[in-house]
């Protein structure tokens, strides 16, 4: 009991230093994580990419891209047929500068099994 009657008043003492330090001679980990550096932060690539709404009615295929980055995306279009002899396409790649939205079609002779827009960094 004595020696607890003795650390009280040191434990109180330090304790009201630590609290009475300014905050910049906290050492580093002490400070809270809002200030000190994400590494992720500075490693997170630029936003990229349209995009895009794809409708299929029958055998046509229209895709709208919308780009709403800074950077030219190259959109394409590419339509997997569901007959076998049907020839599946892939189209002619477009630009959808900054704030442009444009227009791809396609079709098939008869049914649409799938269609999709590849995207490619200029």
């Amino acid at each position: 009991m004595r020696l607890f009657r003795f650390l009280a008043p040191v434990t109180v003492t330090a304790a009201a230093l630590v609290l009475c330090l300014p905050y910049e001679a906290l050492p580093h980990e002490a400070l809270p994580y809002e200030t000190q550096p994400h590494a992720r932060v500075a490693d997170r690539p630029e936003p990229f990419g349209s995009e895009c709404r794809t409708s299929v009615r029958g055998s046509q295929v229209v895709a709208y891209c919308h780009n709403p980055y800074a950077d030219t995306d190259r959109v394409a279009l590419h339509i997997e047929c569901e007959r076998w002899w049907d020839l599946d396409t892939d189209g002619a790649p477009v630009d959808a500068g900054p704030a442009m939205t444009v227009r791809l079609t396609g079709r098939c002779w008869k049914e649409v099994r799938s269609a999709w827009v590849t995207h490619q960094k200029l």
